[in-house]
């Protein structure tokens, strides 16, 4: 077995030539107008103390499609999150969202957001039908007294993630996937077309991981647009239409078969992947020359059989999942 560690050189080298650039976005959205999602050109975000968290940052997300957001701790996802919501402010660049202004759609309710649970402070006191109940604010009134609608969009939304039985329960007497599913179910009740969703496969077991993929699965046919930042490299193949490659600027972006390869996730994550690459005899008794490449951010792995723009999910079973 060879380990293989990668250059942090290629970390933002080279923007220009990688697949995420503003002509890029600017032609799809020309071509595709009906479809539009998520547009990002030239988003540059600088912090007061002068550090540059975001630079020429451009990608394009089409609706009813699942996006996965890929990238190292700081590349700069929170950031981007942040600026697709409004706030923090653009030193440069523009948003748009269902092919309208952030600024026109934002006021709409059109982003709901799923946090990562290092967000949330669980040992304030709130009812788990409560904090769904917070989805609504933006249908309320100024007092926000809710209505029979509003109650009855937070009964659906407890009911589409299983949760009902929980309605009466202090958040934080939840497990960490039974609080993941109460945001996802705030999200839903706010009846937002684009969802956000940071780390949402942190901290949850696998029968919650795979009913969340399920969930975003059925959100995708319904016209819904989701970005999921995600550390899970193993599982993009298998839930992800699109990808966006994130080091401080978008390094590439479009649909997963053709940007999640070797190649870019090594500009993306610069020397903190885990390369195992078995080839030779040690993975053949003759004179095969094909190799196995298990790539790993400490997470599930993806698995490269081969051709190296072939990946699959260690997670997949009879060859399922691959990427060609």
């Amino acid at each position: 077995m060879t380990s293989v560690k990668v250059s942090a050189e290629s970390g933002v080298a080279g923007v220009a030539d990688t697949l995420g650039d503003r002509q890029r976005v600017r032609e799809h959205q020309q071509q595709h107008p009906r479809d539009a999602g998520i547009r990002a050109e030239n988003l540059t975000v600088v912090y007061r103390n002068g550090t540059v968290a975001l630079q020429d940052a451009s990608f394009y997300v089409p609706r009813g499609s699942i996006c996965g957001l890929v990238g190292i701790n700081g590349a700069g996802k929170s950031t981007l999150f942040k600026a697709i919501m409004g706030f923090v402010p653009l030193a440069s660049g523009e948003v748009s969202l269902l092919g309208k202004s952030a600024g026109r759609s934002l006021p709409r309710n059109t982003v709901a957001y799923v946090p990562q649970s290092e967000e949330v402070d669980w040992n304030f006191p709130v009812l788990v039908e409560d904090v769904v109940m917070m989805g609504r604010y933006g249908h309320m009134g100024f007092l926000r007294r809710p209505s029979h609608d509003d109650r009855l969009k937070v009964s659906e939304a407890l009911k589409r993630v299983n949760i009902e039985h929980l309605r009466k329960r202090q958040i934080g007497e939840l497990s960490g996937g039974q609080k993941k599913r109460v945001f996802l179910a705030r999200a839903l009740a706010q009846e937002g077309t684009i969802i956000l969703l940071d780390e949402p496969f942190t901290g949850v077991d696998v029968a919650t991981e795979d009913a969340i993929i399920d969930l975003l699965r059925e959100l995708r046919d319904e016209g819904h647009v989701m970005l999921v930042s995600t550390h899970n490299l193993g599982s993009v193949p298998q839930f992800c239409d699109q990808v966006v490659l994130i080091n401080k600027t978008v390094l590439g972006f479009g649909e997963t078969e053709h940007v999640f390869n070797q190649d870019n996730l090594q500009r993306a994550f610069g020397g903190t992947l885990r390369f195992h690459v078995l080839s030779g005899t040690d993975l053949h008794d003759d004179d095969d020359n094909r190799k196995v490449t298990v790539i790993s951010d400490d997470e599930r792995p993806v698995v490269l059989y081969g051709d190296e723009s072939k990946a699959e999910s260690d997670s997949r079973p009879n060859g399922e999942g691959t990427i060609e």
